[in-house]
């Protein structure tokens, strides 16, 4: 890891260095929270979490080779270098900060309501025909996950694609100091974590602290089809590079189709020519995603032949509107998270597959005071999706079944109150051939769902 010396990274975190200053020159090879993966000449940083304190495996990781550790406690006759600090988790983000400094690397920063994954995924799988390209792995996009992204940089890669997600004001602004974007992308304004900002304009507020750090040169790519972030015609003397559909926006796309579950085609028109692509993953959604991807992928001097073959070879995420086929279904498994967009969204995809269509749903976390409202919002588009079985799952979800049982009668609705309850029902409600769309918020476990469902017997 390039000027990664124990000197250098006591300084930047402001700690306290014990050892020997032999020891102090040395670089070291990674840095790792998780002890069973500090190997030799490691950095292992101890956190306490609420159930686990990680010092405790201190002398393990010394003895499986870790050059250094960093400790909110003095420790007694360690058997190796330390790093005393007041807290872990900041000397982490100090310490990234301080490492992405060193690197000459572009960083795309991704952030927005909804589709921020999918979003990363369709901008590093364009860049990746062009660039060796390092992007954020699973939920790494806080204020842990970022740096710990951070740290696997090396030297050799070329592009960073790295998500960053926030709850409160100010995180937005810790994680933009630290990844030091070249490029943001924001895909929208929704409705997420309204419990804790309020409304769209605090989300609006949240989201664009993105830019506090953004290079002098950086570029600003927004959604122009978002009412909220059309408002931002300029950003530190920066015009933003609007995309939307079927507009005059700077990258749009028209002719959009349905394949089905097998994906959507469209034309996108840039100024620098207009191609035809295939995204090989369902929902109108995924337009946008590629407009996003298009827009960084001409910003960074890739040509459209390089763009389309990009969107082309995009893979699906387990747990990211990933189809599974098995023997006895075609299960949609969308169950990473939601909200009320992403499920409107996602319903809409169901409503074009074929055969029996069912869709099992759950509770959306983190709604605010109209947490009611929006599930049952969720509940009138699922009556309209022309959806034959809803299985709802959750206390919240009740109003949700029952506004879509009062918007399309003739479907069939069934409410459980728990994840255990909607498991047990599940052989007596579906039938062989059915299409099944599977989502709810993380904290509803429904993986368990999608378990029981793709399992070959």
């Amino acid at each position: 890891m390039k000027n990664m010396t124990l000197g250098n990274i006591a300084d930047a975190c402001g700690g306290i260095y014990h050892g020997t200053e032999a020891a102090k020159e040395k670089t070291i090879a990674e840095i790792t929270t998780d002890s069973r993966k500090a190997g030799k000449d490691s950095l292992f940083v101890a956190i306490k979490g609420e159930r686990v304190d990680a010092h405790k495996f201190i002398p393990a990781v010394f003895e499986q080779g870790a050059l250094c550790v960093i400790s909110e406690q003095e420790l007694e006759a360690p058997a190796g270098a330390y790093i005393q600090v007041d807290s872990s988790l900041q000397a982490i983000k100090d310490i990234a900060e301080f490492y992405r400094k060193q690197l000459d690397i572009k960083v795309v920063g991704i952030t927005g309501s909804v589709g921020k994954t999918s979003t990363k995924e369709m901008i590093a799988s364009v860049l990746s025909e062009k660039y060796r390209v390092l992007k954020t792995l699973g939920n790494f996009n806080n204020e842990l996950g970022l740096p710990l992204t951070v740290f696997r940089l090396r030297e050799e890669d070329e592009i960073a694609v790295l998500e960053m997600g926030i709850s409160h004001f100010g995180e937005m602004h810790r994680l933009s100091k630290i990844a030091r974007p070249d490029i943001c992308v924001i895909t929208n304004i929704g409705q997420c974590h309204l419990e804790f900002l309020g409304d769209r304009d605090g989300i609006l507020k949240a989201k664009t602290e993105i830019f506090d750090y953004l290079a002098p040169a950086g570029t600003i790519v927004l959604n122009g089809d978002d009412d909220k972030l059309a408002t931002l015609r300029e950003v530190k003397g920066i015009q933003p590079v609007f995309f939307g559909i079927d507009s005059d926006r700077m990258i749009s796309a028209t002719q959009i189709h349905s394949l089905g579950l097998k994906g959507i085609a469209c034309r996108i028109c840039t100024g620098q020519g207009d191609f035809d692509v295939t995204i090989p993953i369902p929902g109108y959604h995924m337009v946008y995603n590629a407009l996003a991807g298009t827009a960084v992928g001409l910003s960074l001097g890739m040509t459209t032949e390089e763009i389309k073959r990009g969107i082309e070879k995009l893979e699906s995420l387990s747990g990211r509107f990933h189809i599974i086929e098995t023997d006895n279904y075609t299960v949609v498994d969308d169950c990473y998270n939601a909200n009320p967009v992403s499920m409107k969204a996602s319903l809409k995809v169901l409503g074009d597959a074929l055969g029996r269509k069912v869709a099992i749903l759950g509770d959306m976390g983190e709604l605010g005071e109209n947490e009611q409202q929006l599930h049952e919002e969720v509940g009138v588009a699922a009556g309209q999706q022309g959806i034959q079985l809803l299985i709802c799952v959750g206390a919240l979800s009740e109003g949700m079944a029952r506004a879509a049982k009062e918007t399309n009668p003739q479907m069939e609705v069934i409410h459980k109150q728990t994840l255990e309850e909607a498991i047990d029902s599940l052989q007596q409600c579906l039938k062989q051939g059915d299409t099944i769309l599977v989502k709810a918020s993380h904290f509803m476990h429904f993986e368990k769902i999608v378990e029981v469902l793709t399992k070959q017997e």
